[in-house]
Order: structure tokens, then sequence, then C-alpha cells
């Protein structure tokens, strides 16, 4: 699958699969050619061609595409930017993660999938208005070196991975993480927090022990 392919089949499984509604959220991969491809602005996910796909630079330049590109392009990029072992960005709007990120909270890797798969505390970044560079600056500061996701205050969530596979399982593991905290929340409860040394553990296990050889 080659990457407009690959961009055009996650933008119809961020819509299907909750992680977004209408035409919000962006999606970007990093190509082999290392230029960035990234979903059109305000252009319905079911209908988007190959065509739609914009091929951007690391400067923002365009490479190739006629449609307007996300008006978070520079969100992705900056991103790119600052973590060269990401492959790709999926930024969501679903429901528990932007509970939490309209109040402005962080995320504690409170359960295992959480730790193995979210590398750090899903920190809040600060709100600033959407397509600035304001908010690009806010996400790289706070997704950090570690974290595979991080909050936008007010707005949703930046999911980042090795390549798109990965980027949707940060997602879906956020995603759930959130609606255990606040159902923990729900019913006055409290979640009883993970070693470092325990984090540091399955961490390391799922990079070099887990799965098939």
């Amino acid at each position: 699958m080659n990457e407009k392919t690959m961009l055009i089949e996650s933008g119809k499984k961020l819509l299907h699969e909750g992680f977004t509604v209408e035409t919000w959220g962006n999606i970007s991969l990093r190509g082999a050619d290392g230029l960035v491809y990234i979903t059109p602005s305000g252009m319905d996910y079911d209908t988007c061609t190959e065509d739609d796909v914009v091929v951007l630079r690391l400067d923002g330049t365009v490479a190739d595409g006629t449609r307007v590109p996300s008006v978070e392009h520079g969100l992705h990029r900056a991103v790119y930017a600052a973590r060269p072992e990401v492959g790709a960005v999926v930024h969501t709007h679903p429901i528990y993660s932007t509970v939490f990120a309209a109040m402005g909270e962080d995320i504690p890797l409170l359960i295992d999938e959480a730790a193995q798969a979210l590398g750090d505390t899903v920190r809040t970044a600060p709100y600033a208005l959407p397509g600035t560079d304001e908010l690009a600056h806010n996400c790289v500061r706070a997704l950090g070196r570690r974290a595979n996701a991080c909050l936008l205050q007010s707005h949703g969530a930046v999911c980042v991975g090795r390549d798109m596979k990965a980027a949707f399982k940060t997602a879906r593991v956020l995603e759930m993480t959130a609606e255990i905290y606040y159902r923990i929340r729900a019913v006055g409860g409290r979640y009883i927090p993970i070693s470092d040394a325990h984090i540091a553990a399955m961490q390391d296990f799922i990079a070099h022990r887990y799965g098939q050889k």
C-alpha cells in the first residue's frame, strides 16, 4: 500500500472507529522519501481520494497536490522535526480523551496497556488556537521525548507512532485509558499507581521480548 492509499484508508478508520466526527481531526505520515503526506482541510474522509492528499516538505512547501492541507499541518511537521523516530501522527477528537483535555488534566499510566503503549504520562498542552505555531509548539512540549500521546486543551488528542498502525494503537489505548480513568472518577474511586520500576520493566519487555521474533 502506498502512502496516499494508506492515508485515505486511515481517514476512513479515524471517522468510523469513533475517533472524530464529520471532517475534524487529521492524519499524516512520513513517507520513505522524507515527505509529509497529510489529509486535506475540511473534506469528507469517506469521499477523499488519493488526488486529495497533500504532500509537504518539512518546511511547509507543497511537493505535490492541489488541495489546501489540514490547518494543523504545522503541528504535524513540528512533531516530525522534534521526533525523528515518529512515522505517523493521528490527531483525534474522541469523547473520553477530550473530557480530560477540556478540563486541562493529564492522564496517568494507570493500566498496563497504557504503561506499555503510551510511553509517558499523557500531558495536556496549554490552549492555543487551531492551526497556530503556538499550538504546534505546545504540542511538541507536551509530548516531550518519550510520550506517544498528548492532549490539546479544550480540543482533542495527538497520537504518534513509528508507523500508522502504531499511531492508531496509541489512539485506541489512550481512549480506553481515558474511559477507565473517567469511570474510576465517576464512582468516586482512586486508581492505584504503577511504580516507575514496573513501568520501565513493561516498556523494556514490549520493546525487546514481546511477540514473535
